[in-house]
């Protein structure tokens, strides 16, 4: 079984990322990454999980949001990849729809070992506060190469793009908890009996 804990570090030219996770949590984000819209998606994101996360994110904002959500996907799939271990026990599939108001995402999540996604959130504004919409997607496709997981998130409805938004890392949240469960089998869930 794995600690189910791990702090991970990224530094580059661009951004310089500190955070940690405990997946058996309480759902605690203590997040800042300079994007006040993407700090609220990150809390969510811990809060809906029940993942303790804490994350500091120094970036290029100058530029503009690209490299901090990017990186702040990749530090936080790998963070959450280290502390799955070998990732016995898990449940590894988890399924979930989120509504907000007249808003409605679904998720399909398989910590797999092999990373994929697809993502359509159908945002139509170009922006939601300072964070580019584009850039929302990009996320849950960083996050999957990260954390080696495969991640479908669609959402199905909605007229607001800051609900469409939340719903889907809301629903995405639902999932990942479902999959870090804990089953009580000391066994890698794959015929394979690796991850």
């Amino acid at each position: 079984m794995s600690r189910r804990v791990d702090g991970f570090e990224r530094k580059t030219g661009e951004t310089d990322i500190t955070v940690s996770v405990q997946l058996d949590g309480t759902g605690t984000a203590d997040v800042s990454t300079g994007l006040g819209f993407f700090d609220h998606m990150l809390t969510a994101l811990a809060k809906h999980s029940g993942m303790d996360v804490s994350l500091r994110c120094a970036g290029d904002l100058h530029v503009d949001d690209h490299h901090t959500i990017e990186d702040c996907a990749l530090a936080l799939g790998a963070a959450i990849d280290e502390a799955l271990g070998e990732r016995r026990g898990i449940t590894r599939f988890g399924s979930a729809y989120a509504p907000l108001d007249e808003a409605l995402a679904r998720a399909v999540i398989d910590l797999s070992g092999r990373p994929h996604a697809t993502v359509s959130l159908e945002l139509v504004r170009d922006e939601v506060g300072e964070v580019s919409t584009e850039n929302l997607s990009h996320f849950f496709q960083s996050f999957a190469v990260a954390a080696r997981a495969t991640v479908h998130i669609d959402v199905l409805r909605g007229d607001n793009d800051h609900h469409r938004a939340e719903a889907a890392f809301k629903a995405c949240a639902l999932a990942v908890r479902e999959a870090l469960r804990l089953t009580g089998a000391p066994s890698v869930p794959s015929t394979k009996g690796v991850l």
